[in-house]
């Protein structure tokens, strides 16, 4: 397909994602299904914290979205001991630092700062914590916030 310089310009601006899956399900989404908060100011005048920032809130809603009222969304944790944090927050420090704050499986305070350029996020279904009524999720939240900024 041949594109014009415009397109062009235009179609490397918009955000894009594209999914297949074993089951035969299939996603493909432009920047007409993002949030308008996520659409409201141009990539080109987003930090690459930001950016990253913004498309993880969409993914942890999306893995959200397929959980139990009987578990909660963490992450794996990979380098010197390899481990779970309950994801109970999100930020990032422009221009290039995200940060997560949570708990480990026995409850100790625990916060990921991370550079851009090293993210690799695992996302994983936890138990709720037994006391909880429902499971806390996260990723409503952060999409909210995104909505406020």
């Amino acid at each position: 397909m041949i594109e014009t310089s415009a397109e062009y310009a235009e179609n490397d601006a918009l955000p894009r994602r594209h999914e297949v899956h074993t089951n035969g399900e299939e996603g493909c989404s432009g920047a007409a299904d993002l949030p308008q908060a996520v659409q409201r100011k141009p990539l080109k005048h987003k930090s690459q914290a930001e950016w990253a920032y913004e498309r993880l809130v969409l993914y942890i809603q999306s893995f959200e979205e397929q959980l139990d009222n009987e578990h909660e969304v963490a992450m794996g944790l990979a380098g010197g001991q390899v481990g779970v944090l309950r994801i109970e927050g999100m930020g990032f420090f422009d221009p290039d630092i995200l940060t997560f704050y949570g708990s480990e499986p026995g409850g100790k305070r625990t916060q990921l700062i991370q550079h851009v350029s090293q993210l690799n996020v695992m996302l994983r279904a936890v138990p709720k914590e037994p006391e909880q009524a429902n499971a806390q999720r996260i990723g409503f939240r952060l999409v909210q916030e995104l909505d406020k900024a």
